[in-house]
């Protein structure tokens, strides 16, 4: 049977195949049109770039003495915490709970819950070495997007265990454990168990991020927020625990792991050591110029202060960076401009030794050839 040919279809088969195969695809409205219009002023990322010139960055580090660094730290640490939307006045009990204890030949692994607050029950693995003295240093390990903390903890996809460090993250808890580092790793909220029904029923590898962290924005409140208080919690459970030294706690992670690593060891002065992996950067090349996640946001934050006077509040305190020159979603040349401004932090106060930069070939994954021995060093790891 055939039908009519309009007239339509007659004239694209007279442009014959490779005419059609050269047409340009369509993009919108205004194709054909960049000659009568300034394409520019169409491009809302470049209206925002040129907006950020005009930041005030009213709490910028400018101190040259430690004395003022001291009082620069104060004053925007205690905006930070207004910014991410506040923390709750009081502790509620952790009603923390040991799920299943599993050994394996250089560690024991204890999977774990407690409530960082009423209604928000927080799943974590302490990975003890069988090693070594205790009470161990401890390092808090935060995953990245993802499939949430198993990744972390040498767990595959099918819920089996693995030896072969796969993914991006590279099975960093583990890898703090062959350090001489107790281990503590927990979900972070809308990765892994701790997403909503309707997400679970998606890919393994879907966050719940998007109407959690918009939730937290219609609170007034912040998804960065949140998962700084779980680790704050979760160090609360560390000194609890008698295997565990808590004046040697240490944090880290990678990508979105790493983001809170930068604010929970900025906000949190029980942290002792950070290693952050794949996020130091700047808001103006990464989360304010490129696609990211919703809950790397924190409303206002660029009026006070650029991502370096964040982690600027980390110090004296030991800090580790590690960056991959071919990361895209936080780019090299921002890195290495953002950890130069860190650094001129550490030196008026003293403590540029504390402060330490990898830049390794590779993409955005977790790397720790350089990072792992210098917690190790500055927690007192023993092996």
């Amino acid at each position: 049977m055939t039908g009519k040919i309009s007239r339509r279809q007659l004239g694209l088969a007279a442009l014959g195949a490779p005419a059609l195969a050269q047409a340009p695809a369509y993009t919108g409205a205004l194709d054909g049109l960049d000659t009568r219009v300034r394409m520019e002023d169409f491009d809302p990322v470049l209206w925002t770039r040129t907006r950020y010139e005009a930041m005030p960055l009213r709490l910028g580090f400018r101190a040259t003495t430690r004395r003022q660094a001291q009082a620069w730290q104060k004053r925007l640490r205690a905006r930070l915490v207004e910014l991410v939307g506040g923390f709750p006045t009081a502790r509620s009990p952790l009603n923390a709970e040991t799920l299943e204890v599993r050994e394996f030949p250089r560690y024991r692994r204890e999977k774990f819950l407690f409530y960082s607050r009423p209604g928000v029950a927080v799943l974590g693995y302490l990975l003890t070495p069988t090693a070594g003295r205790t009470p161990h240093g401890v390092m808090i390990c935060l995953p990245g997007h993802g499939r949430g903390v198993d990744d972390v903890v040498a767990i595959d996809a099918e819920g089996r265990d693995r030896t072969n460090k796969a993914g991006y993250q590279h099975d960093f808890a583990i890898q703090a454990v062959e350090h001489g580092l107790a281990g503590v790793a927990i979900e972070q909220m809308a990765f892994g168990c701790r997403r909503d029904p309707i997400t679970k029923k998606r890919r393994l590898t879907d966050s719940a991020c998007q109407p959690t962290a918009g939730a937290a924005l219609l609170f007034g409140e912040t998804m960065v927020g949140w998962r700084v208080w779980d680790v704050m919690r979760l160090i609360d459970w560390i000194e609890g625990r008698k295997e565990l030294d808590p004046a040697r706690i240490g944090c880290m992670g990678i990508s979105g792991g790493g983001t809170i690593t930068v604010f929970a060891s900025a906000l949190e002065s029980r942290i002792r050591a950070a290693f952050v992996s794949g996020y130091l950067n700047t808001f103006r090349d990464s989360i304010l110029s490129l696609s990211h996640c919703i809950d790397n946001y924190v409303p206002g934050i660029l009026q006070w202060a650029e991502m370096y006077d964040v982690a600027g509040l980390i110090a004296p305190r030991p800090l580790f960076i590690e960056s991959g020159d071919r990361d895209n979603i936080f780019p090299i040349a921002a890195s290495r401009s953002s950890f130069a401004k860190v650094r001129a932090i550490y030196e008026v106060f003293g403590a540029s030794a504390a402060l330490q930069q990898e830049v390794f070939s590779g993409e955005h994954s977790f790397h720790g050839a350089q990072g792992l021995p210098f917690v190790a060093r500055h927690l007192g790891a023993t092996v």
